[in-house]
C-alpha cells in the first residue's frame, strides 16, 4: 500500500513517517486490495488533526482523528479507518448472499403441489 503523507502547518519528519507506516502496516495486511492511502496531518488552534482518505472496493472511505498531541491523533484516525474498512467489507459480503424472493400466491400454490409430501 502506498501512503501519501503531507502536512499542513506541520513539518513531516522521518520519525512521523515511520510512525504512520507502522500504524498502517496492520491495515495493509488486513486489506490487501487497498492500493493507496492519503494522510494529511495538520495543526490548527493548538490541536493536531489527522485526516485519512482511501478508496476500497469502489467506495470512498475517510476518517479523522484529533488530539492535543499528534501521535494519539494518528492512532485515533487509524482506529476509525480500520472500523470503517471492516464495515465496508461486511457490506460487500452481505451483498453476495442471495436474497429470498417473493412469489405470488398462485405460483406458491403450484410449487406446493409439485412437492412430494409424504
Amino acid at each position: 500500500m502506498k501512503i501519501n503523507l503531507s502536512g499542513h502547518h506541520v513539518d513531516v519528519t522521518s520519525s512521523i513517517k515511520e510512525h504512520v507506516e507502522e500504524k498502517f502496516s496492520k491495515i495493509a495486511n488486513h486489506f490487501p486490495t487497498l492500493i493507496s492511502l492519503d494522510v494529511i496531518l495538520s495543526k490548527e488552534h493548538g490541536k493536531h488533526q489527522a485526516e485519512l482518505r482511501t478508496t476500497y472496493e469502489g467506495g470512498r472511505i475517510s476518517a479523522t482523528g484529533s488530539d492535543d498531541i499528534m501521535y494519539p491523533a494518528i492512532a485515533l484516525a487509524a482506529k476509525k479507518l480500520d472500523a470503517a474498512l471492516k464495515h465496508r467489507k461486511g457490506q460487500l459480503k452481505a451483498n453476495l448472499h442471495a436474497k429470498p424472493g417473493m412469489t405470488t400466491p398462485e405460483i406458491a400454490h403450484e410449487r406446493v403441489q409439485e412437492m412430494e409430501l409424504s
